[in-house]
């Protein structure tokens, strides 16, 4: 019996004091800590009341916004919000091609699965892919005319369902607060990701003259 207690104890002791859910990031007693270390062996900076909360709401923008929008684009346009991506970057490009490497970091998206979803694309005559000539399998991806009055037409309603879930329930601080909060993620995802996409080169990112028509008037 000695021994069962002895090694319950060691359990107890080395799990997390709040319990495996979200709230086993905080720790109310110590505040944030110090030192940037994660590796073994080094001193967990559990996350304050502060933080713990702006964790949270963060973390309903990550999973619920992009739901939504991928459950109003398919109801609407009979696309994934993926798909739209997709087609709206290359909407953007001066001859409408992009190499498919760079058409994966501008998603943030493994080669595989934009391979998977430019195929289904394809099957639809919304954009074609070429192969490039010379050393290494490089491809291009086109889109097509009837790809591009597709990715127009679903834009008036990507816009809407943008302002309705984020943008005009925000003030102009909190708008320049939002996008500081996106540029320093993102920097720091790119600083442990060299090769990781740039949530700040998505659609909309004022390329070529500013005007998309995919998320400004054409």
């Amino acid at each position: 019996m000695a021994s069962t207690a002895d090694d319950t104890n060691s359990r107890r002791r080395r799990r997390p004091r709040n319990g495996p859910t979200s709230e086993a990031t905080a720790r109310p007693d110590e505040g944030s800590g110090s030192g940037a270390s994660t590796g073994p062996g080094a001193e967990t900076r559990w996350l304050n009341g502060d933080e713990l909360a702006a964790w949270l709401a963060n973390s309903a923008i990550m999973i619920s916004l992009p739901a939504a929008l991928d459950a109003r684009m398919q109801r609407e346009a009979q696309l994934t919000f993926f798909e739209y991506m997709v087609l709206s970057v290359l909407s953007e490009q001066p001859d409408r091609t992009m190499q498919m490497s760079a058409l994966a970091a501008r998603t943030a998206a493994s080669l595989s699965r934009l391979s998977h979803v430019v195929g289904r694309l394809e099957k639809r005559e919304l954009l074609t892919r070429k192969r490039i000539p010379g050393s290494g399998r490089r491809t291009t991806a086109t889109l097509t005319e009837a790809g591009y009055d597709v990715v127009v037409a679903a834009a008036p309603g990507h816009v809407a369902a943008v302002r309705e879930y984020l943008i005009d329930d925000l003030g102009p601080q909190e708008l320049a607060a939002l996008r500081r909060i996106g540029a320093a993620v993102d920097a720091a995802i790119k600083r442990g990701r060299p090769d990781a996409g740039s949530a700040a080169s998505l659609p909309g990112d004022g390329t070529a003259d500013g005007q998309s028509p995919t998320i400004h008037p054409a």
